[in-house]
């Protein structure tokens, strides 16, 4: 049996969802597969240890007072340490004395946003020699910046929104000059943080008047703000991706219903978990969506061709725009809300079987790395003349 930690929470915005993903990934491991080690990183960024995170009751209630800190060692591979007191006997004045938590097989990423699916703790993982599911360290990084994602995007054909970026300090020094360019593009624009999710800090800008208010939003959640043209009347239709490489699979489609404009922190994540089927209210969504063949196969290649371009791997879902001119990538989740359990679900694959698969392909990715040379024998200090006059 494989150990298998499940790292939740982070200094993100996103923290709740986080913590609501990583809860169900660890009631959804096939038990007889894995062994779940539940890891918390508080909105400080410490690493608690302990069974009663496994508790989502110990979330609601915010009681930590089993919980303790944790930590990887640098060359100890993925063994997990604690601090713990040590008992004083007739001969030893006790203290604290180190114990291994967890010996770690997998680190299972279940975070959201900055510091958790931009690359950050990907390449943690990636020095400290453990591996872990998901995108690698760049394609993550790719993957949650919408400006480079784009380009990438671009570069490859895929079709997406016109739009433009700017530094937040270009919004505070050339307030002027950066209100000429977004008149250029034609309002109503979409004014978005550049690294977040979740719809937090994006506003939807009809008229000049409201720019300000929105560029500043934006500007307090990032350095970074693009701003891109509004699609008229839009279906929006999502497409999970599952693979590696370029051997890749499309789950079923969805289209959220009953909103307008903008989904909403609370429109995607209040008001229960993701379903398949028909449903009702502002988080309503149609799974399958109601779509011909022909723009259903439109939309799995271009999500194929999205996940592949950023060299993504294990699980991604990819945001499509509809207009009447076709589909367009509005961005790609790298690590969707729930792992998007709810689209392959329709498609004969449910959480088990997801999360199995999404732990084979991270298994592939450490072995590639396990097979690659990082260093170069040349016996440089022998050669180089640089330090002899010490």
């Amino acid at each position: 049996m494989k150990t298998i930690a499940v790292f939740f929470g982070g200094r993100s915005v996103e923290h709740e969802v986080s913590v609501i993903t990583g809860m169900q990934v660890i009631e959804n491991l096939d038990k007889s597969k894995y062994e779940a080690v539940p890891v918390y990183i508080t909105k400080d960024g410490k690493f608690l240890g302990g069974e009663s995170l496994s508790n989502f009751k110990t979330f609601k209630e915010g009681n930590f007072d089993d919980a303790y800190e944790v930590y990887f060692k640098a060359g100890r591979g993925g063994k997990l340490y604690r601090q713990v007191e040590e008992k004083g006997g007739l001969f030893s004045k006790g203290g604290m004395k180190e114990e291994v938590y967890a010996d770690v097989d997998m680190v299972f990423v279940a975070l959201h946003g900055t510091f958790g699916e931009d690359g950050s703790i990907q390449g943690y993982f990636d020095t400290m020699d453990i591996p872990y599911i998901g995108c690698s360290t760049l394609s993550a990084a790719v993957g949650m910046d919408k400006k480079i994602m784009k380009d990438v995007f671009r570069a490859h054909d895929i079709p997406v929104m016109e739009g433009k970026c700017f530094y937040r300090r270009q919004w505070r020094e050339e307030k002027d000059d950066v209100k000429k360019a977004v008149a250029e593009l034609g309002y109503p624009v979409f004014v978005k943080p550049v690294n977040l999710g979740s719809s937090i800090g994006i506003t939807k800008v009809k008229e000049a008047a409201a720019l300000d208010d929105a560029m500043d939003l934006a500007a307090s959640y990032d350095r970074k703000i693009l701003v891109e043209k509004a699609a008229e009347n839009p279906r929006e239709i999502n497409c999970a991706v599952m693979g590696y490489a370029g051997d890749v699979i499309a789950s079923a489609l969805e289209e959220p219903v009953g909103w307008k404009d903008l989904l909403s922190f609370d429109d995607k994540y209040v008001g229960g978990g993701k379903k398949t089927g028909p449903s009702k209210g502002k988080n309503a969504r149609n799974c399958p969506a109601d779509v011909d063949e022909d723009l259903k196969k439109k939309i799995e290649d271009l999500a194929k061709s999205a996940f592949t371009a950023i060299d993504a791997c294990g699980t991604a879902r990819i945001d499509f725009l509809v207009t009447e001119a076709g589909p367009v990538v509005n961005e790609i989740n790298t690590l969707p809300g729930s792992m998007g359990f709810y689209l392959w679900e329709p498609v004969g694959i449910p959480f088990a079987e997801l999360l199995n698969r999404v732990i084979e392909l991270g298994e592939i990715r450490a072995k590639e790395r396990k097979d690659t040379t990082y260093s170069y024998e040349s016996n440089l200090f022998t050669k180089t003349t640089y330090g002899s006059k010490l």
